[in-house]
């Protein structure tokens, strides 16, 4: 989530590019079928063979990816599928750990399937923004833009700061946005609802980048951007289901 989610800015990353070949819908929607795939193989072995330093790899790992895909979309082809192996270390570990915590409250019965609800969520989520997008009942104004990307920009830099003053006070995730009660289920479904709008900005990314005939590279470089507003998606689906769980 710490990409940067302004298309102005993105768009000129698909106007200074040059390659072989031309970018087109199908290639996009393939090259993110891989990643995702990608992705989930190693979710698959973060979940079953869950550790701190497979979680710090696989973190950090994505975040460092992800920053030199920003910078140097050529990189893309290597990068994304890199970054897509990585997150998924971080994301099936975190599921472990959001799946353990769930089963062992006295609420098991009733959120035994976190993890599947959360995907099922995600996808939903997923196939609801593409098809308003697609039918333009949603417009992506500059208005738009502006305040989903400062939306988006807030929110990282809330949990930016939380993790930095969590060194020197760890009250500070005590504090009801982070809670279970009624300012913290409202905190994570603004959250949620702004990763959602993200998509809508990814999906005008990609149908520049085909329009403005892109390189063929930059097939991978949006399907990267595309995976990284999913993994944020999940994990907040995850949190919030998490915060229901242990209200009943």
């Amino acid at each position: 989530m710490f990409r940067t989610s302004n298309p102005t800015l993105r768009d000129k990353v698909f106007q200074n590019v040059t390659g072989v070949g031309q970018m087109t819908l199908g290639g996009t929607m393939a090259k993110t079928g891989i990643l995702f795939l990608l992705l989930l193989a190693t979710a698959a072995y973060g979940f079953t063979h869950a550790s701190l330093p497979l979680l710090a790899v696989g973190a950090l790992g994505g975040l460092g990816l992800c920053i030199a895909t920003c910078i140097k979309p050529q990189w893309a082809p290597v990068t994304a599928p890199l970054y897509a192996l990585a997150e998924g270390l971080a994301v099936g570990v975190f599921s472990l750990v959001a799946n353990d915590v769930v089963a062992h409250s006295n609420k098991a019965q009733q959120y035994g399937g976190i993890i599947p609800m959360a995907i099922f969520g995600t996808l939903v989520v997923f196939f609801v923004m593409l098809a308003l997008y697609a039918t333009r009942i949603i417009k992506v104004t500059q208005t738009f833009v502006g305040v989903v990307v400062g939306a988006t920009l807030a929110i990282a830099l809330t949990y930016l700061a939380t993790f930095v003053i969590g060194f020197f006070w760890k009250g500070v995730y005590d504090l009801g946005m982070y809670g279970s009660g009624p300012m913290g289920l409202l905190f994570s479904c603004i959250v949620i609802v702004v990763a959602a709008l993200n998509l809508a900005l990814d999906f005008r990314i990609i149908e520049n980048g085909v329009t403005g005939r892109a390189p063929k590279f930059m097939e991978w470089y949006a399907g990267f951007g595309l995976m990284v507003t999913l993994v944020w998606l999940y994990i907040e689906i995850l949190r919030l289901l998490m915060k229901l769980s242990s209200r009943r």
